[in-house]
């Protein structure tokens, strides 16, 4: 079970991500569009086994939650697992608000894996969780044929798929 605080990406970019999703998928790589039908192409700002969303939009209350920050995706990584991603591009404002965020949910006793924590976050839009190894490169390729790409954040929410829950902030 994995729970996310999601920033979810203008209307363009949500099409571009989604087209790269089914290229994907028609090659045979699983990408999030067929882990869970209700993945929506989105940055995680923070994540843990469980996030009460109750707790967390309490703390976050006031704060426009990503909204208004424009990101640019200029690379593609890999975490170990297979996970499959487009590099989010780091800048002041978004380490600031992410900073921001963090404080708030520690605050409000809301806790976030490590990983995620100021100092250690890598921002990213994942494409799969588990790319084969023959098809990584062929992934790869594929998802460079859609960067660079930019995007605005038009809304953010607590969202566990798994538990069909999706709060928004």
């Amino acid at each position: 079970m994995v729970a996310a605080l999601e920033l979810y990406l203008d209307v363009d970019a949500t099409r571009r991500v989604r087209t790269l999703w089914r290229a994907l998928e028609a090659e045979g790589i699983p990408t999030l569009g067929s882990l869970h039908q209700k993945h929506r192409p989105h940055i995680s700002l923070a994540a843990a086994r469980t996030i009460d969303p109750v707790a967390a939009a309490a703390a976050l209350d006031g704060l426009a939650v990503g909204r208004g920050i424009t990101v640019q995706m200029d690379f593609v990584g890999q975490f170990v697992g297979r996970v499959l991603w487009l590099g989010v591009t780091m800048t002041g404002e978004l380490l600031d608000h992410h900073r921001a965020v963090h404080e708030r949910l520690a605050a409000g006793g809301v806790e976030i894996w490590e990983h995620y924590q100021p100092g250690r976050w890598v921002p990213h839009c994942t494409v799969s969780l588990r790319v084969p190894n023959p098809m990584m490169a062929p992934a790869i390729r594929r998802c460079l044929e859609i960067l660079p790409l930019s995007a605005t954040v038009t809304g953010a929410a607590i969202a566990d798929h798994a538990n069909d829950i999706a709060h928004p902030l």
